[in-house]
């Protein structure tokens, strides 16, 4: 069966249907609106924020521990009652997780967005996430024979860099929502570090599955292999270059999904070498300035960076691979959203577009960035 059938008929990509939908409406651009500076923002610099610190006047990144951290470094300790085999003991089961919580700032500028930063100024943000990364790493994993931070994170609210966390976690999550429609309540360029004590499901269920493809095929790398096979067949590619691709994948779920891979088995930010961080940055900037060029607008995301637990076995971290995935709720214009409701909710997602659709979209949308264009 031809490919090009696929872009017509329902069908299921590992467990989810696509559909295809008309080419939706067209709007006018839209422009930046914000200052370059707004004194009543809790993250540009100069400014106090919520436990009274004051920002220092920082030029590029700045790193500080989350005034409402969703996790406590200390908490009162809880165990798991009547752990006896009872039905309450089998199906209310809770445990404790703690954690650190960063905030990281990507640009001292209030109306600014990975996606109008040069690749320098992506490369510094990437330098800040690896080096808070390795300071968390147990001196145990494989992965602490590579590490060595630069600088190490904040111990308080206040920022600045002092010394490593007393406790070892198990994993972190570097994270960026961008947008009012993720939840994102500051414009303010910046995105978070949740670092727990626990391996959280979703990093869990694509360790299982890494693990897994490397024990049944002989050590290959899936993502390694993955990331091989779409720069071969190209259907699926946004961007590439020499160390990275970036793809709409095969199974996503979202209109615009993409997933930036390591073509190389990498299995965390430490891993790379100078060059890599450098191409790391510009798949960066070329998917969130395609994402912005497509709808002309400010396109929010959900994006997230994968990588090896800071604590772990040797086959965990081998079986890791570093890849940043990017979840875009956007569908036919700026205004006009995919909702997963119904049927997605209750039996499983489907796509409005085919990923080769997508992937052909936002290749189409490199270049300058279009706000450039009309202020």
């Amino acid at each position: 069966m031809s490919k090009a059938v696929l872009d017509e008929i329902s069908h299921r990509r590992k467990g989810s249907p696509a559909l295809k939908v008309s080419r939706g409406q067209q709007e006018a651009a839209s422009s930046t609106t914000l200052p370059s500076y707004d004194p009543s923002c809790y993250l540009c610099p100069g400014n106090k924020r919520a436990q009274g610190d004051t920002n220092p006047k920082y030029e590029n990144t700045y790193v500080f521990v989350n005034d409402y951290s969703a996790v406590k470094e200390v908490q009162p300790d809880y165990t798991q009652l009547n752990a006896d085999g009872s039905c309450s003991s089998l199906l209310l089961r809770a445990e404790a997780v703690t954690g650190k919580c960063y905030v990281v700032t990507f640009a001292a500028a209030h109306n600014l967005t990975l996606a109008d930063l040069s690749v320098p100024e992506i490369l510094a943000v990437i330098g800040t996430w690896t080096d808070i990364y390795a300071a968390h790493i147990s001196p145990l994993s494989p992965l602490s024979k590579v590490s060595s931070p630069i600088t190490v994170p904040p111990t308080g609210h206040g920022g600045g860099k002092t010394s490593r966390s007393k406790e070892q976690y198990r994993y972190m999550q570097i994270f960026e929502n961008k947008g009012a429609a993720m939840g994102c309540s500051n414009p303010h360029p910046h995105g978070q570090i949740w670092t727990t004590s626990g391996l959280p499901e979703e990093p869990a269920l694509e360790l299982d599955q890494l693990m897994k493809y490397r024990r049944e095929q002989g050590g290959l790398n899936m993502l390694e292999d993955y990331a091989s096979l779409e720069s071969k067949k190209k259907d699926r590619i946004v961007f590439e270059n020499k160390a990275f691709v970036a793809v709409c994948p095969w199974w996503g779920t979202w209109p615009f999904e993409v997933m930036i891979v390591a073509r190389q088995h990498r299995r965390a930010l430490v891993d790379l070498d100078d060059g890599e961080r450098q191409e790391l940055a510009e798949a960066i900037s070329e998917v969130t300035r395609r994402y912005d060029n497509l709808f002309e607008t400010q396109f929010p995301y959900s994006m997230g960076v994968h990588q090896a637990p800071l604590e772990g076995t040797d086959a965990e971290i081998e079986a890791s691979h570093l890849h940043i995935h990017f979840y875009p709720p956007l569908l036919r214009s700026a205004t006009v959203r995919k909702f997963l409701v119904g049927y997605e909710m209750m039996a499983e997602p489907q796509r409005d577009i085919t990923p080769e659709q997508a992937a052909a979209r936002l290749r189409n949308c490199g270049g300058k960035l279009y706000r450039k264009k009309i202020e």
